[in-house]
């Protein structure tokens, strides 16, 4: 379970910090900024042809909301489950996904973002302990895991904006 040091340097378990779920409400905040002015033909620019577009980093982003979702599920009801590193090319959903317009990502994205608020906000402080074992990172409470899922999107988000300013 996550700690933190009381002000007499006892240690005391704490739920979600209040960081994590101030990025969670905000973090999607940036897009309108990372977005004005940027036509249809950059965010599906690709710099590379092994390289995603904008677009595709932010259909990788809404679908990634889906696969979290399951996977908070499965921490809750699970004892420590294995949970895969997710690999876009392997998962059925992505080319649907993937083929998506730009318009119809954003929508999809900002109603998944609702969804996971919301089942967060549910949780109890007992299940942000429980924990799953990450492929490469090991052994994760589920505050772990949002943290983990937080940084991920902002990696992307990075790229987005990356992409678009080519």
């Amino acid at each position: 379970m996550p700690h933190t040091l009381d002000d007499d340097d006892t240690v005391k378990p704490m739920g979600l910090p209040e960081s994590t779920a101030i990025r969670l409400r905000t973090q999607l905040d940036c897009l309108p900024t990372i977005l004005a002015g940027v036509s249809e033909e950059s965010l599906n620019r690709r710099p590379n042809p092994e390289k995603w577009s904008a677009r595709e980093n932010l259909a990788h982003l809404a679908r990634y909301h889906e696969m979290f979702l399951e996977r908070i599920e499965r921490i809750r009801n699970e004892d420590k489950p294995l949970l895969a590193r997710y690999a876009a090319e392997t998962d059925p959903q992505w080319p649907p996904w993937a083929a998506l317009p730009a318009s119809e990502v954003l929508t999809r994205l900002r109603a998944l973002r609702v969804e996971l608020l919301e089942r967060v906000q549910e949780l109890s402080e007992a299940e942000l302990s429980r924990s799953a074992v990450h492929s490469r990172f090991g052994e994760m409470t589920l505050v772990q895991w949002l943290e983990f899922f937080l940084l991920h999107e902002a990696h992307h988000l990075l790229i987005v904006m990356q992409r678009v300013r080519e």
